[in-house]
């Protein structure tokens, strides 16, 4: 599976890169603390795949990295996706090595 660290979506949002950052936590999780990323919970993901991008790079993240990785795994073999990227740590990681001012729960 591909992946990308924090530090390198860091660089693609401060550049403007032409990417889609989709979220596959919770709403109540989103509501907490979020990047800024599309809200699909992972359980609508099956029912959401025309909003999701197959023409530029798209970054998949959740709370660790499990669930989002869980869901690039159901896209790639079930809508032949080819394009996702998954965020390497999730946003804890994002919390802990770029913006520690978000609340973590």
């Amino acid at each position: 599976m591909k992946e990308v660290t924090v530090q390198e979506l860091k660089k693609m949002i401060d550049s403007k890169a032409d990417f889609q950052l989709i979220d596959v936590r919770e709403p109540h999780e989103y509501d907490i603390s979020n990047i800024g990323g599309e809200l699909i919970p992972q359980a609508d993901v099956p029912h959401s795949v025309e909003k999701i991008s197959k023409n530029k790079q798209v970054v998949v993240h959740c709370r660790s990295g499990k669930r989002s990785s869980n869901m690039i795994d159901w896209l790639e073999k079930n809508a032949g996706f080819t394009n996702l990227y998954n965020l390497k740590g999730g946003i804890l990681e994002w919390i802990k090595e770029i913006d520690p001012s978000l609340p973590t729960s």
